[in-house]
């Protein structure tokens, strides 16, 4: 697991962003699979100035979604489906076709849950999986107690989750306590994983991500087991590290190394 520490979440963004454009330099028909909630919308805004001002082209890029709401068609305001065109493919070059959610209206959400295991599959795999992590480690809505070998699959929100998420919803609006989502081995199947923390609130979360036990307690501690996860945090996520200046003279070095190496 590679840690780094940027100061504002703005640069996690931006970190985010140049590690996708390096992806999709590299290989333009990428496979990604992406993240919804607060945290991702500011790496979207910047995907999207790239693809308006630079030309860069997602035309050949497919997509994946790690979860969705069981209960909600795509057209719902509060659906991931709606999230992701509103926030990113409405505003970029992809094809609609090209783009995959979990479906919240399945009318057997188990069936549904191996066809996208299969439709990943089909696609090649993952080449590079962006993650947020809820307050308790949460990755997609792999919820502690998760099985760390899981793959896509109906879950119980727990009542933390559902009441980080209720400001989205109406007080008279139904709120789902279900959802689909990528098992935490369908994450791990992924070539590259990038997880992006921000803000204070998730300062504990990013201590037993990167210090802790590999736990079920905490889905996101998996990826210390991933051979290519990179694991981004501003300085108010990274407030709870015991190690925090080793992550950040481990980067420098990585950054000197690269410097002389690009020289010579």
């Amino acid at each position: 697991m590679r840690v780094v520490i940027v100061e504002t979440a703005q640069d996690a963004a931006a970190y985010g962003r140049d590690l996708f454009l390096a992806q999709l330099k590299y290989k333009p028909a990428s496979v990604l699979g992406l993240a919804t909630g607060s945290t991702p919308v500011a790496l979207y805004q910047a995907l999207i100035e790239a693809h308006q001002t630079q030309g860069v082209s997602f035309a050949e890029v497919t997509t994946f979604n790690l979860d969705e709401y069981l209960g909600l068609t795509g057209d719902h305001p509060q659906s991931y489906r709606y999230f992701m065109q509103e926030n990113l493919f409405n505003h970029i070059d992809i094809a609609l076709s090209n783009t995959h959610v979990p479906d919240g209206s399945a009318a057997n959400a188990d069936v549904a849950c191996a066809e996208y295991e299969q439709q990943i599959v089909d696609a090649g795999g993952i080449d590079l999986q962006l993650l947020g992590v809820g307050r308790n480690g949460h990755i997609g809505f792999n919820e502690p107690s998760s099985s760390l070998v899981s793959r896509t699959r109906v879950k119980t929100l727990t009542q933390e989750t559902i009441a980080d998420n209720a400001r989205f919803f109406a007080a008279d609006e139904y709120q789902p306590t279900l959802s689909l989502t990528m098992g935490i081995g369908t994450i791990m199947d992924a070539r590259r994983v990038l997880l992006i923390a921000t803000g204070e609130s998730k300062a504990e979360a990013m201590q037993a991500t990167v210090e802790g036990p590999v736990s079920a307690t905490c889905p996101a501690s998996i990826l210390q087991m991933h051979a290519n996860a990179i694991v981004v945090m501003d300085e108010a996520a990274a407030a709870k590290l015991a190690n925090a200046e080793f992550y950040r003279f481990v980067e420098t070095q990585r950054v000197k190394l690269a410097t002389q190496s690009v020289a010579a």
